[in-house]
Parts: structure tokens; sequence; C-alpha cells
């Protein structure tokens, strides 16, 4: 099995490609290993020191380590974690406790002004912060303020207020007049 890294904008995260499907459907962020109870793989992953976020993309691990310890260190023990769990056969998510962040577009409850944000993220903003192996999640719209959860490498980027500000305000003050602002809400 030969798996790929790649850097995120987070100099604390880094993204692990295993050439294989992570997860078959939405995305899950785990911040310690008391979150990870229904993820075998999440656990294993938590189990090598200094892992202090795993997030599971469809095709893609990020991991976020302390500062204090070295990607050189930390990098080789988080590769055989990832082959042992691909070895292993279990699941990346237990089927008991699936965990779905996708946005939920159909909700019944949701004002066109909700459907036409969840759309924009949708199409336009998970992708791209995808690529950066990270995942923004629609919390709700209230006064003229989206607010947003940053998972992943979003989550601590140094990046992550600018990609905020000049990248999805400016983007749904466009296409939605009715945001006046978006800020991120801890997870």
């Amino acid at each position: 099995m030969f798996i790929q890294t790649e850097q995120t904008p987070n100099p604390q995260t880094l993204k692990f490609l295993p050439g294989k499907v992570v997860m078959d459907d939405g995305t899950a962020f785990f911040q310690d290993i008391g979150e990870a109870a229904n993820s075998p793989f999440a656990k294993r992953l938590f189990n090598v020191e200094g892992v202090e976020g795993v997030f599971f993309g469809s095709d893609f691990i990020t991991i976020t380590k302390a500062q204090s310890l070295d990607w050189q260190v930390m990098k080789p023990l988080i590769l055989g974690s990832i082959m042992d769990h691909y070895n292993s056969g279990e699941e990346t998510i237990s089927a008991t406790k699936k965990v779905d962040n996708s946005l939920k577009v159909d909700e019944e409850n949701d004002t066109d002004i909700v459907k036409q944000i969840k759309e924009l993220l949708d199409t336009r903003v998970r992708p791209a912060v995808a690529m950066d192996g990270g995942d923004i999640i629609y919390d709700s719209f209230k006064d003229g303020i989206v607010y947003l959860h940053m998972q992943g490498a979003c989550s601590g980027c140094p990046s992550s207020t600018a990609t905020l500000k000049m990248g999805i305000e400016n983007m749904l003050k466009h296409y939605v007049p009715e945001v006046q602002e978006v800020r991120p809400i801890d997870a």
C-alpha cells in the first residue's frame, strides 16, 4: 500500500491519501479520543503520541499534531497506523453510529436564503477546502450572520480567518445580499 502525503496551509496538519475510500458518505471530525468511540480507525490514530485531531474525508485523512512534536517523528507512525487499519478490515466508522457532517440541503424548515447559502457552500466552498484537507460545515444563519464549523486542516489554521472573511464571506455576500458576515464557531 502506497500512502501519499500533502502539506496543508496549517503547518500542524498533514493530509494523508491512502488511495482507498476513507468515508463512503459525508465526513467525520474527531478532536480527541473520547469523541472517537464509534471509530476504530480514529482510535488507532489517536494512539499515536501527539495526534490531536483526526478528520476523515471521502478519500483522505487529515491529522493535526501537537505543536511540540515533529512530523519527521510522527509521520512513519501514522503511516503504519493507516496501513494497520486497512489490513484489519475494520470500518472507518462503526455502523451503529454513523457521523454525517454533510450539508442537509433539503431540510423542510430551511428558508430560501438558507438553502441558497448551503448550496453555495456545498458546490463552491467545500470542494476547495477538501483539497487542503479540511471541511466547512454550515451551522446557522441569524441576523445576517452565517455561522460555520471549521474542521480538519481548517480548524486552527492560521489562514482560516482570511479564507472566511475574504473568500467565503465575500462570495456569500455577492450571491446572497442578506448575508452581512461569516463567523466560525467551535465544534
